[in-house]
């Protein structure tokens, strides 16, 4: 199972590259939305009263400061409903703001966006232990990307030589078609990186 889901994490990267959403952002940096793992997680741990979930996500540097706002907010929660609200939002900016900086990434705010079908599909994979649909749907969109830009130039190709302006078109259809095989397989290629460019091969203090 472990080995399905790095295949499909590279698929996921190598596919984000093509369509030119860099990886980096992890379709829209989804840890920087309110639906993101990292301030579900954050919610979970405050109502359960403990931080240890909490701290996988930070630099083992950046516990303390996680730690004692995590106390603070759990003191400004009993002061009612307003207080809570405003603590708890105030915890959820931190801690993804230290996180973020852990990964060398800037932090512009908690995103009230959607997360990515994509990465909501990943999400789910990692909860049912199975990577099999996720493959499923990464690579269908693949083939239908290939398939797409390669019929656009076998057939422009078939009428290069009729005109000028016939042979343009397949150039242009050609760059894009090759252009798109070639990122799509150095997404794959590359192996995946994380938003500070750790490589899977060297994993950081923390996972993401």
């Amino acid at each position: 199972m472990g080995k399905n889901i790095g295949f499909s994490w590279m698929l996921i990267l190598a596919f984000t590259f093509v369509l030119g959403i860099p990886a980096s952002r992890e379709a829209r940096a989804h840890c920087d939305t309110m639906d993101g793992p990292v301030v579900n997680t954050a919610r979970m741990a405050l109502e359960k009263g403990d931080v240890t979930s909490v701290l996988k996500w930070v630099r083992k540097k950046d516990e303390d400061e996680i730690k004692e706002q995590f106390q603070k907010t759990l003191a400004a929660r009993k002061q009612g409903k307003e207080a809570k609200e405003l603590a708890d939002r105030y915890f959820f900016e931190t801690l993804v703001r230290i996180h973020r900086a852990g990964e060398g990434a800037p932090f512009t705010g908690l995103k009230s966006e959607p997360v990515e079908p994509i990465i909501q599909a990943a999400d789910r994979a990692l909860e049912s232990g199975s990577a099999d649909h996720l493959v499923k749907h990464v690579t269908e969109a693949m083939t239908a990307g290939i398939h797409e830009r390669f019929n656009r130039v076998k057939e422009a190709k078939e009428h290069a030589d009729e005109s000028v302006e016939k042979g343009r078109e397949f150039v242009e259809a050609y760059v894009l078609f090759t252009h798109y095989v070639e990122r799509l397989h150095m997404g794959v290629a590359a192996g995946g990186e994380h938003h500070g460019g750790a490589k899977e091969e060297k994993p950081a203090e923390h996972h993401h």
